[in-house]
């Protein structure tokens, strides 16, 4: 099923999405339709009353809501790098922000060891999540906005010290996943030896959507092609195979000696040559970002229209 989260009228509704129509799941008549992450929250039994429900439900227009992100304030975010492209190519264009760096062979870049040890990831703000259509704020003071193209995964079932083996079971589904940045800030504060913050951090900087794909219908997450377009022009292309860690094993990474939650939303960085970073170019004021990964759909945002 394409899950998704709406508004109509000032009240929030889940749905399940249909070409451009939604069947509305009524929360009145179950307490799992309430929300998207009452949904998760009810496992299978609650998927399988939403099948059932979906073909007495009433029916909403896409045209006609204002869709939400999947789920608007995940339990938990983390977020991985697990492309080994993406890596190399980022830290070769360290000189067009450090004046000190010299432009270098992505080949030449040492990987470092914990990198193919396990998966790596930082904590983000779940607070800072916006939508299909939204506007993306300037971060004040950025020169140098970026995108990110990345597959974003909910956690359906929780657990402590999962194994890779059954870690598939621990999925809910998928989403796409736009993890803006302000590369100015990053690259600045990244100096501290912490990870991201403000560079991360921003309101609407996490943008999700345009529905959440359940695990049986778009299976463990592998093989999709993934394609960002910036105001219509192709800039990335990759698949989601180049993973080098699979959702499975970050699963079972993130959940050693560690309880993973309902709701919690993990992501899988960003594919190889998916940011502007990579390419050298970034985005300007009333730009418009088009995330695309197969079998999910489109995840478009805005970007405003004025620098602050």
């Amino acid at each position: 099923m394409k899950l998704v989260t709406f508004e109509k009228n000032g009240k929030q509704a889940i749905g399940i999405l249909d070409g451009d129509s939604i069947a509305v799941l009524d929360g009145a008549a179950n307490p799992a339709f309430a929300s998207m992450l009452a949904l998760i929250e009810a496992g299978d039994e609650g998927l399988e009353a939403a099948r059932k429900a979906q073909g007495a439900a009433a029916k909403e227009a896409v045209s006609g809501v204002r869709l939400k992100a999947p789920v608007p304030v995940p339990v938990q975010m983390r977020d991985s790098l697990v492309f080994e492209k993406h890596l190399r190519q980022a830290r070769a264009n360290r000189y067009l922000w450090d004046p000190k760096a010299t432009k270098m062979d992505p080949a030449d870049f040492k990987m470092p060891d914990v990198w193919y040890e396990q998966p790596i990831y930082y904590k983000g703000n779940r607070f800072s999540v916006s939508g299909p259509e939204d506007t993306i704020i300037w971060p004040k003071g950025e020169t140098r906005l970026d995108y990110e193209l990345e597959l974003g995964m909910f956690v359906g079932k929780g657990g402590c010290d999962i194994p890779k083996e059954k870690a598939n079971e621990h999925i809910f589904g998928f989403t796409c996943f736009n993890d803006f940045s302000a590369r100015d800030h990053q690259m600045k504060e990244g100096a501290g030896g912490l990870g991201p913050a403000k560079g991360k951090d921003f309101r609407t900087a996490n943008a999700m959507g345009p529905c959440l794909v359940t695990r049986d219908e778009i299976g463990d997450g592998s093989g999709l092609t993934m394609v960002a377009r910036i105001n219509g022009e192709e800039w990335s292309r990759g698949t989601s195979s180049d993973m080098h860690h699979s959702f499975a094993r970050i699963i079972e990474h993130v959940s050693r000696d560690e309880e993973l939650q309902p709701g919690e939303f993990l992501g899988s960085g960003t594919v190889g040559g998916g940011c502007g970073l990579e390419l050298g170019r970034f985005l300007n004021p009333g730009d418009t970002v088009e995330l695309e990964i197969e079998g999910i759909g489109i995840l478009r945002s805005h970007i405003a229209n004025e620098r602050r």
